[in-house]
């Protein structure tokens, strides 16, 4: 067993060769016999020197976690356990004391490569300090040391960037401790020696061991102190470099202390090596929040882009751009790290998805957004009528904007109608606290949501709503050429099984690996995989069974069956439910809701008028792929089944869950996404309905209790007669129940 050493520990360290450059620097004297981390001393001495680009000495530092070594350091999320360090006079080429500190960490542990590389065990570590207190020793001796070698300023140096980037700071921000000063910034003793020796390799590729068998050093191969011989050999490297390659150590690594946010432009060329997804956020997450999840790594101005989902809210998953792809791989090794009790899923991205989320080109946003360090809030919900002024006075003046009517930027469609949405800034965080606390207060007869937002939100809202236009063209009628699935049998046949949680990588022949012999009792063509608004796999599939027993069956005994380290639960389900789900609406232990159905807002004097077309699928198959039933509430659908096209979603439609049908093998998988096509676009219309401008019309606004004949009260004198009550046709809000009266229709 190796020597687990005390909490603090000193090794002495003869000066390796002659000075280099004598006389004029203090000795130190009487300070050698003095214990500075025994005596108290005033808080500006324990103040580091500020971060030198020419430092006067470095101190050599190397420490261990509980978990991985080597290359994976911090990529586990194991607590530190263990700091060696020694200071180096640059000048002299002196050194102080061999210092070696146990770190008591909260969970003791530990992982079977750091057992027996360091020979420490859980015991010692229980008798050893916390970190912040190990931090403040490490302050205390370093600052004595320096002293003792002439005084100056010095900077950390380590072997590569992991210990400081992924372990410290990381540490750190979870227990909410505040580092030095100098822990923000280091040299890299690999990219140092790469700079004087490059033919010795990728810089990232070095260790210790290889620097010192490519100058020739000789090491002490006896020495078995974990920790200990890794810092001596730095050390050495370190003065041979300054003896006999003449090297300076000029222009450390730097550490953002801070997150600067800004805008961004489309026009900006971001490479795609620098630009992670970060997804399992939680909902309220802040880019401030995410960047302290990646504390250590160097973000760029405005580099975190929060996403937002069809409804306009956060959907759990942000762009993050980092300063250069170093850094971008250092923040992928923190994939399934936590935030909270949440673990974070990082995967690659491009700077292309990221310009798309982060990137606008609004004259009026870049003035918004030009004003430095200010927090953002983002308002929704306001009246339409509300002005700048009945903002201002909503806050109040415990918490002024900046800039007063200046500081708002109101959200607007691209006729100049109001949304409800708005931002504001505010100078600092406290003033930006004292706002959010007027969250859900009451402007006029409506509450106002407020919540934290960033200037990449501004720029999503902002696309968001500029870019839509107000009358899209829907296209001609388009089914793909697809053998023509399985008939859905009646309403209440539970005839299918509904796979919940699947791996997001699992394909068609992992489903059918895992539903094993039930795989010979699926109806052909009868696998389809839900996707999410953003087109990847959102978990879900449903599966078409031969009979309502075979499906019964499959679920029992798949039901928490585990596919890919996954368990994944399998329920039976109706051909009505699957239809539903498949068609964009959503299936809960509280009932269906129905899919959205939305058409574009129509305003006068422009009006569009959807153009005839024919069904390039009879409508006898039509109906048979998916009833009309199952796209509207029982309780509003007609009474005679009408045919239905479907269309694929255009560009510009963001309001319903993309879906992908997929035929079970041998046929490859083929991407649809459906949106239901209004009745009048293959059925020919009446003359006086659709062939005049203007037959269509959009009511928004409408109080939830307003009936048919409230309706035709409104329209009385226009030529709607009262028995043309079909087509009235409800629009239902997506996340409203079923049994809630819908908010707009549609008269045609």
């Amino acid at each position: 067993m190796k020597p687990e050493g005390k909490s603090p520990s000193a090794v002495t360290s003869p000066p390796l060769g002659p000075a280099r450059r004598g006389g004029g620097r203090r000795a130190g004297g009487g300070r050698t016999e003095q214990q500075p981390w025994l005596q108290p001393s005033p808080p500006r001495a324990m103040t580091p020197p500020p971060p030198s680009a020419h430092p006067d000495s470095l101190v050599v530092l190397f420490g261990a976690t509980a978990g991985a070594l080597g290359a994976k350091l911090g990529s586990d999320e194991r607590e530190l356990i263990l700091l060696v360090w020694q200071v180096v006079d640059l000048h002299s080429r002196k050194v102080g004391t061999l210092h070696k500190s146990l770190v008591r960490a909260d969970d003791t542990e530990l992982s079977e490569q750091c057992r027996e590389a360091s020979g420490l065990s859980a015991e010692g570590l229980g008798r050893a300090e916390p970190l912040d207190k190990v931090l403040q020793q490490f302050s205390q001796l370093v600052l004595g040391d320096v002293e003792l070698l002439g005084g100056g300023s010095y900077s950390l140096c380590t072997d590569g960037p992991l210990l400081v980037r992924q372990v410290l700071h990381p540490e750190a921000s979870r227990k909410n401790l505040v580092l030095p000063d100098s822990f923000f910034s280091f040299y890299d003793l690999r990219r140092q020696f790469h700079v004087r020796r490059p033919e010795a390799g990728p810089a990232r590729d070095l260790t210790v061991s290889t620097m010192a068998q490519n100058l020739g050093l000789e090491t002490d191969a006896a020495e078995d102190d974990f920790g200990v011989w890794e810092v001596k050999t730095m050390v050495t490297i370190i003065c041979h470099l300054l003896s006999e390659q003449n090297h300076s150590f000029m222009e450390p690594e730097i550490v953002k202390c801070k997150y600067d946010s800004g805008p961004c432009s489309k026009a900006e060329v971001v490479d795609n090596e620098t630009v992670v997804r970060a997804r399992g956020l939680p909902w309220q997450s802040s880019d401030q929040d995410i960047a302290r999840f990646f504390k250590g790594l160097n973000i760029a101005k405005g580099g975190v882009a929060l996403c937002l989902n069809a409804q306009g809210r956060r959907n759990g998953e942000a762009l993050v751009r980092f300063v250069d792809s170093e850094q971008r791989d250092l923040a992928l090794e923190r994939h399934k790290h936590h935030m909270g009790a949440r673990y974070i899923e990082v995967y690659k991205a491009s700077g292309e998805e990221f310009l798309k989320i982060a990137g606008g080109t609004s004259h009026e946003v870049a003035q918004f957004l030009s004003r430095e360090d200010q927090v953002i809030i983002r308002m929704r919900g306001l009246p339409f009528t509300a002005t700048p002024a009945d903002v201002l006075a909503f806050l109040g003046p415990e918490c002024p904007v900046t800039g007063g009517a200046e500081g708002l930027l109101f959200v607007r469609y691209p006729d100049g109608r109001p949304t409800g949405d708005a931002f504001a800034l505010f100078a600092c965080e406290e003033l930006a606290q004292s706002a959010l606390r007027k969250h859900k207060g009451i402007l006029g007869k409506r509450y106002i949501e407020l919540f934290r937002s960033t200037a990449a939100e501004v720029q999503q809202v902002l696309n968001r709503y500029m870019s839509s236009p107000l009358i899209p063209t829907l296209p001609a009628p388009l089914i793909p050429v697809l053998p023509a699935p399985f008939p859905l049998a009646g309403a209440g046949v539970r005839d299918c099984v509904r796979l919940r949680g699947l791996p997001y990588t699992a394909s068609i022949d992992d489903i059918l690996g895992f539903l094993g012999e039930a795989a010979g009792d699926i109806r052909p063509h009868g696998v389809h995989m839900v996707l999410n608004q953003q087109g990847r796999p959102s978990g879900d599939a449903f599966i078409q069974m031969k009979s309502a027993d075979r499906a019964l069956v499959a679920a029992q005994r798949c039901h928490k069956k585990m596919m890919k380290e996954r368990y994944v639960e399998v329920f039976p389900c109706s051909g009505e439910e699957m239809s539903l789900v498949l068609m964009g609406g959503t299936l809960s232990r509280s009932g269906m809701s129905p899919p959205p159905c939305k058409l574009p807002c129509l305003s006068p004097p422009t009006y569009a008028a959807f153009q005839t077309a024919t069904a390039v699928i009879p409508t006898e198959a039509t109906a048979a792929l998916y009833p009309p039933s199952a796209l509207l509430p029982a309780a509003r659908a007609p009474s005679a089944p009408t045919p239905v096209t479907y269309y694929p979603p255009p560009a510009t439609q963001l309001y319903m869950n993309y879906t992908t049908y997929y035929p079970s093998p041998p046929v490859s998988p083929t991407t649809v996404g459906y949106l239901t096509a209004p009745s009048a676009a293959v059925a020919p219309a009446p003359a006086s309905v659709l062939q005049q401008p203007g037959a269509l019309v959009r009511m928004q606004g409408l109080p939830y209790t307003a009936g048919v004949k409230d309706i035709l009260s409104f329209f009385q004198g226009y030529q709607l007669a009262p028995d043309d009550y079909a087509n009235l046709v409800p629009v239902g809000d997506p996340p409203r129940p079923v049994l809630q009266a819908p908010k707009e229709w549609v008269c045609l």
